[in-house]
């Protein structure tokens, strides 16, 4: 998922250089969404795989 982010985020920034601003606005929103995703499901499966581990 976070490759799908970083995807994005080139998509818009070349689509910045090229000057296509609506294309770049919805591709950084898009790689902004996955991004947050990404970090949440990272976050759950920490805590999950902490609980997990009990000495």
């Amino acid at each position: 998922m976070l490759n799908w982010a970083l995807t994005f985020f080139i998509i818009a920034l070349i689509a910045a250089l090229f000057g296509f601003g609506g294309l770049a606005g919805t591709a950084i929103s898009i790689a902004k969404i996955l991004l947050v995703v990404f970090l949440v499901i990272l976050v759950i499966n920490l805590i999950a795989g902490r609980r997990g581990r009990v000495v």
